[in-house]
């Protein structure tokens, strides 16, 4: 799964160094030989389960600078558990936050399936409410639509990076992506969705080879 994200990192052709951040020497040696570098070991403060994700970020760009003598001016965070993302994804967000220096991130991004606003939630007694009882007679159609984090890729400028600005604020922009090649991948059930997914892009591309 790993070998995605980093293949279509490196086939972007936007990187000078594709960096993976890891404590794992297995998942090291397994990133060097899908093309990827990883000149550095997470510290362990964090590589828990709670750790949250920019202070990987922040701890990557820091750690790149002093081992190179090299400023980061943008970096992209693909999760490892992204495998449905493509070079052209990875390329087209770049050019979107290139074109407006006004923006600090671009991430991917995905519509929900349903609209948000008819959610429900089971309560103490067993039985449903819903978060917004106001819209219990709005036809769905009528609803805003909504879109959501895709988890799969962040781009985004040094300094907003490391100054820690909220990804998801006025100076961010989505890149929307198909729902067809969205999955985060967190529970055994992700994981078999993702590969019927998978199938489904692989198909019409085997077919073609036959």
């Amino acid at each position: 799964m790993l070998s995605w994200p980093i293949s279509a990192a490196v086939g972007s052709g936007l990187f000078d160094r594709v960096i993976v951040s890891t404590d794992d020497d297995e998942i090291a040696e397994v990133a060097r030989n899908a093309g990827a570098e990883v000149p550095f070991k997470r510290p362990a403060e964090i590589s828990d389960d709670f750790t949250p994700t920019r202070a990987v970020i922040n701890h990557a760009i820091n750690s790149v600078e002093a081992l190179f003598d090299q400023r980061v001016d943008l970096a992209c965070c693909i999760y490892a558990t992204a495998p449905m993302v493509l070079s052209d994804d990875i390329s087209a967000a770049h050019a979107s936050l290139a074109a407006e220096p006004s923006v600090d991130f671009v991430f991917a991004a995905a519509h929900f399936a349903y609209p948000v606003q008819r959610a429900l939630v089971a309560n103490e007694k067993g039985t449903v409410d819903m978060l917004w009882p106001e819209y219990r007679s709005t036809r769905s159609q009528d609803l805003h639509e909504a879109f959501h984090d895709a988890g799969q890729f962040y781009w985004g400028r040094r300094d907003a990076f490391l100054e820690n600005k909220p990804m998801f604020s006025d100076h961010a922009r989505p890149y929307m992506m198909p729902r067809s090649r969205v999955q985060d991948i967190d529970t055994p059930e992700d994981w078999a969705f993702a590969e019927k997914l998978m199938q489904l892009h692989l198909e019409p591309s085997s077919q073609q080879a036959r």
